[in-house]
């Protein structure tokens, strides 16, 4: 039991003794910090993101990919709906998502108005997103 006590006591004696103030300083070679200013540069200036979109409508008859998109429109203002052309089709996509849970949201919400509707892995404007949170 002394034992126990003497060791218990060397312990909180050790945990409270002295600190010593370090300092560490990194010399980064001139190459290292170019590499790492591009890289910021580079991130700034893209502007999209991978993210996620609803796909409403794949239609070859662009008159009715103009009414539908209008509809929505109409219906919900503030999801962003663009669309894409790959020949024949032509393909309405809605809302901006960073993850696929968030595009299942919508994707719930739109299957009652729409057939069809699925999710689209897609490039999505940085803005885009901003103005769906």
């Amino acid at each position: 039991m002394l034992r126990s006590l003497l060791f218990l006591a060397f312990t909180v004696l050790l945990g409270t003794g002295v600190r010593a103030q370090t300092s560490v300083t990194v010399d980064v070679d001139p190459k290292v910090e170019d590499l790492t200013e591009l890289f910021v540069r580079t991130n700034e200036a893209n502007t999209k993101v991978s993210g996620w979109r609803v796909q409403i409508l794949a239609t070859t008859d662009r008159a009715r990919l103009e009414t539908v998109e209008t509809d929505f429109k109409v219906n919900y203002p503030n999801i962003p709906v663009d669309w894409v052309h790959t020949k024949p089709y032509y393909k309405l996509r809605a809302g901006a998502f960073l993850t696929k849970q968030e595009a299942e949201r919508l994707k719930f919400t739109l299957n009652r108005q729409f057939e069809g509707v699925y999710l689209v892995k897609a490039d999505v404007n940085k803005s885009e997103l901003l103005r769906m949170y």
